[in-house]
């Protein structure tokens, strides 16, 4: 997954803080790094599916709750997604989430 693309997108489709756009992007990563989206759903995440599936959340979401939303969703479905949603953010410069 191009993470460049990914956070790019991520801005476009629904804004959030630095904070909010670097620790969804990594826990992404971190996702199609485990490779258990791949393995559970059959194919990889593309960008433009993810953003398919986090405009499925309420409109009223942000953007970690459109994630942690989605998350929910497939620990219901495959189980063991928890482990990849979204606890705190810290809107400090130079700490890594």
């Amino acid at each position: 997954m191009d993470t460049t693309r990914l956070k790019h997108t991520l801005t476009e489709e629904f804004d959030g803080s630095e904070a909010e756009l670097r620790v969804v992007t990594r826990q992404v990563r971190d996702l199609v790094d485990s490779g258990q989206i791949a393995s559970d759903r059959g194919q990889a995440l593309t960008v433009d599916e993810l953003v398919t599936h986090l405009e499925d959340a309420p409109d009223e979401s942000d953007l970690i709750e459109r994630w942690n939303w989605w998350m929910g969703a497939l620990d219901v479905a495959y189980g063991g997604y928890e482990r990849f949603s979204v606890r705190f953010v810290r809107d400090e410069p130079g700490v890594n989430t």
